[in-house]
């Protein structure tokens, strides 16, 4: 339900904008004067402010610039009955969405209030469009034919529409977010955001921030209100992964999350109440976590309704070609190049190796096998040379640093080294950007210029 806060010293139109307010279904919250609201923003975070422009003390001006540097994401429309061009552009100017005067019609001021909203939700579904560039549909992403997948298929369509919390276990690189995904996009909450965090990325004193969101003021940097991912993603979906990370103190306040179906904001004095479907997922064991204590056991046990167990690739060698087949479409989509093909030897090679990093290791090797096609056909040397691979591109067997008589594709070969070794220095940093950036002696600037480019997310400063 989105949150409106009315401001005007006229007691009779603060009742009939609330009276129609309510009607309209949102939560309406109404003050006689700037002051008061002030106090409210700083307590509260608000969908949309209706605020007057004349008012004794604090006037509308205030109130609208106090809104947008509390919570510049909230839509403010101003209302006077003494409508002059410079309040007019002055108010546009400080990020007033809309200026009316007094008398107004109520079909008119409906309609403003349902853009409005309507506009907040656009710009919201925008940043997570941007932080959640992967694929949105349902299975397209999950690739098998194994007993083990399918298993797990049929698990995802029957409990798809379930509101039960979800727990999805495997190991590294099997493909937990994907499913989390699957879940999500196939049941009736799919119109609305899935929005995912990585538990083990961020550090505990940012972790309860980003969860639950923060009030101005509430620390050092919290230079303004800010929204926490769950509320981001009400009424849809929160996927946790790697749960298991977490500190005894987040897991409490999950805990609550999941009990009460609120929270309270760091800083904040009210609870906010939100219809958010859970989906966690870990690489570890999650009941001895329990057993040595480093895991509570009563949030276990409320993650845990619906278990699904994702199997490594190794014991799934059977999808490998099908992987394989799905990957070099893939990438060769994206760089626009013919998709190589893998003769029998270089297959049974794959087929053999024992891929401890799962269906991840072999999306990367497939993707470095794309930018380094040549045209011709990938070989088991070639296969093997990027498998056993080495740090130093002159030391690394099967990389062609010699001209064939169809040359290469150097742009190709270098910025799939250049990517490679980007990633490598985040998982050597676990993700911390300032010091992967030491280890390729590069500033950080230049460096976050390069993830970006390779389209590289994740990770903290």
């Amino acid at each position: 339900m989105e949150k409106i806060l009315v401001v005007d010293d006229e007691q009779s139109l603060r009742e009939v904008l609330s009276i129609m307010l309510k009607r309209a279904g949102y939560a309406v919250t109404s003050v006689a004067d700037g002051e008061e609201a002030i106090e409210h923003l700083n307590k509260e975070i608000f969908d949309l402010v209706i605020t007057d422009l004349r008012m004794p003390k604090v006037d509308g001006m205030e109130v609208l610039k106090a809104v947008k540097s509390a919570s510049p994401e909230t839509v403010v429309l101003v209302i006077t009955a003494f409508a002059t061009a410079d309040s007019a552009v002055e108010a546009m100017k400080e990020g007033a969405y809309d200026y009316l005067t007094k008398p107004f019609q109520v079909d008119e001021v409906q309609l403003i209030i349902r853009n409005a909203l309507e506009k907040r939700r656009l710009t919201t579904e925008n940043i997570l469009l941007k932080r959640e560039m992967a694929s949105q549909s349902s299975f397209a992403q999950l690739v098998g034919q194994s007993e083990a997948m399918q298993k797990v298929f049929d698990v995802v369509r029957k409990v798809a529409d379930s509101k039960s919390n979800v727990l999805i276990c495997g190991e590294s690189g099997t493909g937990k977010e994907l499913v989390a995904r699957a879940i999500h996009y196939n049941s009736a909450r799919s119109p609305m955001p899935f929005v995912a965090v990585n538990c083990s990325a961020v550090p505990e004193t940012l972790l309860e921030s980003e969860l639950f969101g923060h009030m101005k003021g509430s620390f050092t940097g919290a230079i303004s209100n800010k929204a926490g991912l769950f509320e981001v993603a009400n009424g849809g979906t929160i996927f946790l992964d790697e749960i298991g990370d977490t500190t005894p103190t987040i897991q409490v306040k999950l805990l609550r999350v999941i009990q009460e179906r609120e929270f309270r904001r760091v800083g904040g004095t009210q609870d906010v109440k939100v219809d958010v479907r859970i989906v966690a997922a870990t690489n570890k064991d999650l009941e001895k976590a329990v057993a040595d204590g480093s895991f509570r056991e009563d949030l276990y046990y409320r993650l845990d309704v619906i278990p699904i167990r994702l199997p490594p690739l190794r014991l799934r060698s059977g999808d490998i070609p099908l992987l394989v087949n799905h990957f070099l479409e893939r990438f060769s989509r994206e760089s626009g190049k013919p998709a190589p093909t893998l003769n029998a030897e270089a297959m049974h090679v794959l087929l053999g190796h024992e891929w401890r990093g799962n269906v991840r290791e072999l999306e990367n090797l497939i993707e470095r096998v794309v930018a380094f096609s040549t045209g011709g056909a990938v070989t088991d040397v070639d296969v093997r040379g990027w498998l056993h691979r080495s740090v130093s591109p002159q030391q690394q067997p099967g990389l062609p640093m010699d001209l064939t008589d169809d040359g290469l594709d150097l742009e190709g070969l270098i910025n799939g080294i250049e990517k490679d070794l980007l990633r490598k220095a985040l998982e050597r940093s676990k993700w911390v950007k300032k010091k992967a950036a030491r280890l390729l002696r590069l500033n950080t600037r230049s460096f976050r210029y390069r993830l970006e480019k390779y389209a590289i997310k994740g990770g903290r400063d």
